[in-house]
C-alpha cells in the first residue's frame, strides 16, 4: 500500500500542474504579478498587453526563439528590458507545467478578467472570466477508474468461472474452494518473470516520485522555510531604514558573511555602536530602541552598563535550510562574487525581513546552471580555469557556469 501511495498519490501532489507553485519556483524571482518591476517587468494587465492566442505560452517556453523569429512584440519587450533575455524553459518544464504557469499568469491576483469572457490557454484549455478552466479529465482519475473497472470485471469473471466449474463433475473440490488471494498467489508463482518486470517498473516510478518530492521540498511540506515567510521579530528592526535609507552595508551587521559559512546575526554590541547615541527612531520613537538597551543592560540616563541586567535578543531566523544541506556564505560572496540580493531579494526595500526566494533544491540547481563563474582576475580559480579551458576546448567557451565546474555534484551540498 505504501508503494502504491508513492506511485499514484504522492507524485500527484508534487507534480500536479500547480501554476502558482510553479510560478513561485521559476518566475517570481524576476517577475511580480502586480505593477512592481523586479528584474523583469510586472505582469499586471499582461492579458491586455500581449498578443492573443498562444503567444504568452510560446514566450514562456522559449523567448529566444520567439525573438529570433522577428516577432514584433517579443523584440519590443526584449529592448525595453535592456536586451536581457529571460530563462528558456523548453526542456526544463513540461508542456503541462508551462500551460499551468500561463493559466496562472492569465488569472493572476493582480490581473483583471480577460475581456470578452474567455482567453485561449496554451495547450488547449480555456480560461473563462469567472476563473474556471475547461479542460480534459485528470489522468489520475482515469487510472483509478480503470483499476476499479478491472477489479469488478475480474470478480465477475471469477464468479462465472466457479459457477461453470461447479457444473463439471470432474473438477477437484480443492480447486473450487480456493479463495481469491490463494489463486492470486498461485498465479504469481507461475508468472514470476512477468511479475518481476512489473515490480521493476513500479520501483522506478516510485523512485521518480521520490525524486520529484525532494525536488520541490519547501513548497508543500515546510511552511517555515517556504518563500514569503516573514516572522515578527522581538524588535521591530527595519532593513529599509538601516540598509536602504542609511546605506549601512550588510557586512556591518552580518560580519561573518565573508569569513564563514554563516552570515551571522549581529550581537547587541553592534547595535549599541550606533544606538548609544541614537535614542529615538523615526517611526517608533524610544519604544523599540529601549529594547536594545534592556538587552545590553544599558542605562541611557547615566550612560553606564550593568552586566547583571543583560538579556540577549532572541532573533528569529528567517532563512532556514534543512540540516542535511551545506551552504557556505563566504564561498558565494567572496569567491563567487554573488550579491546578497541574488538569494535574499532587495533587502534594502524590506521593512520586515522576508524570504523572497524558495531556496528549494530545484531553485539552487537552476541557479548553478545559469550563473557564470567570475574567474577573470580571481586567483582562486586560476588553476581551475586552465583545466576547464582544456576540458571544453572544442566548444570555444569564453565563460563557464557553476554547473560546468562541478556545481551539480550531490556531494557539493550533501555530505
Amino acid at each position: 500500500m505504501g508503494l502504491l501511495f508513492t506511485v499514484f498519490i504522492a507524485p500527484k501532489k508534487i507534480n500536479a500542474a500547480d501554476g502558482k507553485a510553479l510560478f513561485k519556483q521559476n518566475c517570481a524571482v524576476c517577475h511580480s504579478m502586480c505593477d512592481q518591476k523586479l528584474t523583469g517587468p510586472g505582469l499586471k494587465g499582461i492579458v491586455d498587453r500581449a498578443p492573443k492566442g498562444d503567444w504568452l505560452y510560446n514566450w514562456i517556453k522559449n523567448n529566444e526563439k520567439l525573438i529570433k523569429s522577428g516577432d514584433a512584440y517579443a523584440n519590443k519587450i526584449y529592448k525595453e528590458n535592456g536586451n536581457a533575455a529571460m530563462t528558456v524553459f523548453e526542456g526544463t518544464l513540461s508542456d503541462d507545467d508551462l500551460k499551468a504557469i500561463t493559466d496562472y499568469v492569465v488569472k493572476g491576483d493582480c490581473n483583471p478578467a480577460p475581456a470578452g469572457g474567455a482567453q485561449v490557454a496554451a495547450g488547449g484549455g480555456v480560461a473563462t472570466a469567472a476563473g474556471e478552466e475547461k479542460g480534459g479529465i485528470d489522468p489520475l482519475y482515469i487510472i483509478l477508474a480503470v483499476i476499479v473497472i478491472l477489479a469488478i470485471l475480474i470478480s465477475v469473471l471469477r464468479g462465472i468461472r466457479n459457477s461453470l466449474s461447479s457444473a463439471v463433475e470432474n473438477t477437484p473440490e480443492e480447486e473450487l474452494s480456493k479463495t481469491f488471494w490463494q489463486e492470486t498467489k498461485a498465479w504469481i508463482s507461475g508468472h514470476r518473470r512477468l511479475v518481476g518486470v512489473f515490480c521493476i517498473i513500479i520501483l522506478f516510478i516510485g523512485m521518480r516520485g521520490c525524486w520529484n518530492s525532494l525536488w520541490m521540498v519547501g513548497v508543500y511540506y515546510d511552511e517555515v522555510t517556504d518563500k514569503g515567510y516573514k516572522p515578527e521579530q522581538p524588535i521591530k528592526f527595519s532593513h529599509k531604514l538601516h540598509a536602504g535609507d542609511n546605506a549601512i552595508a550588510c557586512q556591518y551587521c552580518h560580519n561573518s558573511v565573508e569569513k564563514s559559512r554563516h552570515a551571522g546575526l549581529p550581537t547587541v554590541n553592534v547595535c549599541m555602536n550606533c544606538h548609544k547615541g541614537i535614542q529615538q527612531g523615526p517611526q517608533y520613537g524610544e519604544k523599540e530602541i529601549s529594547k536594545i538597551y534592556a538587552a545590553s543592560g544599558f542605562d541611557p540616563k547615566t550612560g553606564t552598563y550593568d552586566k547583571s541586567k543583560e538579556n540577549p535578543i532572541k532573533w528569529i531566523k528567517v532563512h532556514n535550510l534543512p540540516e542535511h544541506v551545506y551552504f557556505n556564505h563566504s564561498q558565494h560572496v567572496v569567491v563567487g562574487k554573488q550579491e546578497c540580493t541574488a538569494c535574499h531579494g532587495n533587502v534594502k526595500e524590506m521593512t520586515v525581513a522576508e524570504q523572497k526566494s524558495p531556496l528549494t533544491m530545484k531553485w539552487c540547481i537552476e541557479c548553478h546552471r545559469k550563473t557564470e563563474v567570475a574567474m577573470e582576475g580571481n586567483a582562486y580559480y586560476d588553476k581551475l580555469h586552465a583545466y576547464l579551458k582544456e576540458k571544453y576546448k572544442g566548444e570555444h567557451l569564453k565563460t563557464y557556469t557553476v554547473a560546468q565546474m562541478g556545481g551539480l555534484e550531490c556531494a557539493r551540498c550533501h555530505y
